[in-house]
This record gives structure tokens, C-alpha cells and sequence, in this order.
């Protein structure tokens, strides 16, 4: 399903400021694995998963995703395969558009994107349910802009868009950080 061969990265490479952060990581990863990276701040962690989401390619190694090589492919090109929550609950959302407007983005995460009414009644339906199920009272502020949300709140919307179109694999990067002991 995913599979990391000796992937290295390096920053500011060849300047006194050079900082290995990955050096031969191996990994392989089958289909409905859970697994969590433990390691103190610095240890390469947010840069692995940098480096499988396409944010920056590794300096040297393998990626693959499903048997396919993604080590050169560009982030766009592998959000279709991939969800993502980051332990910023600023990022994974766009603060100027409303809730219902992020979902929509999410839910075409990767699709053919051409020119049409953005939101369907149906979809408007399906995300008033899925966010329901937060219990956060997001249902009923659908149209508001999600800069005026919780931090919390935040988080909550970006977990759900993240699992809203079923990644092949889901990188999940402090996610539960911004979030109240209740919601997490």
C-alpha cells in the first residue's frame, strides 16, 4: 500500500546550516495499517509526512503509493489518494469561504472540477448530516466563513474533510492538538 525506500532529506544542504532530517527510512505499510511516529520536536516526523504528501520531494530514495512511484509526482497530483490534518488549525481550510464551501472543495479533492452550480441541495444535505455527527452545532453554521471558528472547530471540519472522499491513506500529523479533551 505504501512503501518507503531509504528516503533521505536534507535541508540547506551544503551550508553551515545543513540539517539531516531523514536519512534511509524504510517503510512498508499495508492496506488498513495504523501507525504512529513517536519522536521529539526536530525529529523528522512533519518532514516524512511532507515528503509522502508531495509538499517537498525526498533528496534520494523510493516512494510508492498502491504499487505506483510517487516520488517525483507533485503534491496536486497525489491529493486524490491522500487525506491530510495538520497540527496547525489554521491549515486544511480556507478562512474566507464558509463550511459548506470547504466541504464541496474536499468532496472533489482530486476530481474533474468543471463549470457548475457549486453545491447541490443533496450535497448541502450530506455534509448538514456528517457534521451533525460532530456534535459541535457546525449543522446549523454551515454558511458561516470558517475563520470564525474555534480552533477546535476548526480542527473537527478539517478531520472530516479529510475523510470525506475515503483516502487510500490518511496522514494525520498532531490532529488532535488544537481540540478539546470531549471532541478528541
Amino acid at each position: 500500500m505504501l512503501t518507503l525506500t531509504h528516503v533521505t532529506k536534507t535541508f540547506n544542504k551544503g551550508t553551515v546550516n545543513e540539517k539531516p532530517a531523514l536519512t534511509g527510512v524504510d517503510l512498508h505499510l499495508e492496506s488498513g495499517d495504523f501507525v504512529t511516529v513517536i519522536g521529539g520536536n526536530g525529529a523528522g516526523k512533519s518532514t516524512l509526512l511532507n515528503c509522502i504528501a508531495g509538499v517537498f520531494p525526498p533528496d534520494g530514495g523510493k516512494i510508492e503509493l498502491d504499487g505506483r512511484d510517487v516520488t517525483r509526482l507533485p503534491e496536486h497530483k497525489r491529493a486524490a489518494d491522500l487525506g491530510r490534518v495538520f497540527q496547525d488549525p489554521m491549515r486544511g481550510t480556507a478562512a474566507d469561504m464558509q463550511i459548506d464551501e470547504n466541504l464541496a472543495l474536499a468532496a472533489r479533492r482530486g476530481g474533474h472540477r468543471g463549470l457548475a452550480w457549486g453545491i447541490t441541495r443533496e450535497e448541502r444535505e450530506d455534509y448538514h448530516e456528517r457534521l451533525k455527527m460532530l456534535d459541535l452545532g457546525l449543522e446549523d453554521r454551515m454558511t458561516s466563513k470558517v475563520g470564525l471558528l474555534s480552533g477546535g472547530q476548526r480542527q473537527a471540519l478539517t478531520l472530516l474533510m479529510a475523510v470525506l472522499k475515503r483516502p487510500k491513506l490518511l496522514l494525520l500529523d498532531e490532529h488532535t492538538a488544537a481540540l478539546d479533551p470531549k471532541t478528541a
